[in-house]
This record gives C-alpha cells, structure tokens and sequence, in this order.
C-alpha cells in the first residue's frame, strides 16, 4: 500500500468517525450525551480539515500520490 492510499484512506475513516458521531447525536435522548458526541464530532472536523491540509501538501510535493486522481483517469 503507497503513502497516498494510506493518507487517503486514513482521511476516509476520519470523516465516517465524524459521520458516526453525528448520527450519535442526532439518536441518543440524553442531551449530556449529544453534546458530548457532537463536540466530538467537531474536534475531528479540525483534525480533518488539518490533516486534508497535510494531504494537499504531500501530493503537491509528490505529485505520485495522487490517488484520487489517479483513479478517475484510470475509470475514464
């Protein structure tokens, strides 16, 4: 598995966390629980958005690790 796949799959699973955790919140009745799961979900949403950062510099310096990309131009 390349680095770019890794930081692209690891970039997934931080938005289903983030996902996972909205739904938390949206199902629970205890208010101190929803609270408690959307704080969560946003701390992940500054994790996630720092780390998308740390992914668009990566690929900018290694253009190899355009994964996502790269896979479109494959399906095309």
């Amino acid at each position: 598995m390349t680095t770019g796949t890794k930081l692209h799959m690891t970039l997934n699973n931080l938005e289903s966390c983030i996902t996972d955790f909205k739904n938390f919140a949206l199902e629970t009745e205890d208010e101190n629980a929803r609270k408690q799961f959307s704080d969560y979900a946003a701390q992940l949403e500054n994790i996630a958005q720092g780390f998308k950062g740390r992914v668009n510099y990566v690929e900018s310096q290694e253009p190899q690790y355009k994964v996502y990309q790269q896979a479109q131009q494959k399906q095309q």
